[in-house]
């Protein structure tokens, strides 16, 4: 029925390309799951989908599932129960959604996994995300970085780690591609980790939540840093747990008098995090821009209902635990104090007001 549909919809606009100027045409309408609406960036990708996909000739059904799993199941079965003709998915939980999805895949509808994997399921057709690893990469290169610049006559370095949710299959890939960094400094000796907490088992922070984060972080200082012993580095894989975590650093003091303010990292740009890093409480953000996944996501999901093939360019990383999903990953950005300007700003993706 939606393969009709589809070439239907093709000859439609052949024959108005033929008749005369070509009008915006009702290609049909896109399902897109979204998490939650307690991160601005999960705000900004479903407000850059519903636009590109409008531009696009689609209509959009934008749902919001508030971190809450049976709420995005029902979201989503509904969607295939209205018959959209095709599904973007950012999964709560990537090992949750096999039985809907194979309800919509019975419907003929494609899903695309969108920024999260969804695991456990052979109804995946593409995935669409940054390349995850290399987030990692430049968190723990830009933690090692910061270390050297504001302790440059330590022997060593206090580090705590800290990880994603671990029912998000991008945590693994954000933690490892930073231990990928500091695991060798780890081992010679360079990087000590006073709590000795490492492993996602350990260290993972559920939902991404920051007060989680912030209460881990009290525990962490009243238990390990005591006296002279302080801390120097934190790795947090994101924003949100960033600015949680120094809510429970100044708390006893870090940034003021001889206790310097240990250098923090994070991910997703948001501005709360941009404005800390203007103020040298944050080190590092990871700046993934929104509006090109939108666009690549757009562009997967043309492609297939037109009958064509997506590009992709990663073939092998992502094993869902049935298939390797095809995939289209883009280019993370490191963001330092040093080029907020160049890359948030000059690039339209914040005015200079929202950062003041």
């Amino acid at each position: 029925m939606k393969l009709m549909k589809r070439l239907a919809i093709a000859a439609a606009a052949v024959a108005v390309f033929s008749a005369g100027p070509v009008v915006a045409q009702d290609k049909g309408t896109v399902g897109i799951s979204m998490p939650t609406k307690s991160s601005a960036r999960w705000i900004d990708d479903g407000n850059n989908m519903v636009k590109q996909f409008q531009d696009a000739g689609y209509d959009a059904d934008l749902q919001y599932a508030e971190d809450d799993i049976p709420n995005q199941l029902a979201q989503v079965e509904n969607m295939v129960t209205k018959g959209v003709d095709a599904l973007v998915i950012a999964a709560i939980d990537g090992t949750t959604l096999s039985n809907v999805l194979a309800n919509a895949a019975a419907s003929g509808i494609p899903v695309i996994a969108y920024d999260r994997l969804i695991r456990d399921s052979g109804d995946v057709d593409y995935y669409a995300t940054f390349d995850n690893f290399q987030v990692g990469v430049l968190q723990g290169e830009s933690l090692v970085q910061g270390l050297k610049e504001r302790f440059p006559d330590a022997e060593s370095w206090n580090v705590e780690l800290f990880g994603g949710s671990p029912d998000d299959n991008n945590a693994y890939f954000f933690y490892n591609g930073a231990m990928s960094v500091l695991q060798p400094l780890i081992d010679e000796g360079k990087i000590k980790i006073p709590s000795g907490q490492t492993g996602m088992d350990t260290v993972g922070t559920l939902r991404w939540d920051g007060a989680v984060a912030q209460a881990r972080m009290d525990n962490l200082l009243s238990a390990n840093y005591t006296g002279d012993n302080q801390v120097n580095g934190v790795l947090s894989p994101y924003d949100g747990l960033s600015i949680g975590i120094i809510s429970s650093l100044k708390g006893v003091g870090y940034g003021s008098g001889d206790m310097k303010m240990p250098i923090i990292t994070g991910q997703d740009a948001e501005v709360p995090s941009v404005k800390a890093i203007e103020r040298g409480d944050q080190y590092s953000t990871i700046f993934k821009d929104t509006r090109e996944l939108a666009r690549v996501t757009v562009q997967m999901v043309n492609a297939v209902l037109e009958g064509g093939e997506p590009e992709i360019n990663d073939t092998e990383t992502y094993d869902n635990g049935v298939k390797v999903v095809p995939s289209y990953l883009l280019k993370p950005q490191l963001v330092t104090k040093d080029n907020i300007e160049s890359t948030l700003v000059d690039s339209g993706y914040y005015t200079a007001d929202q950062l003041k």
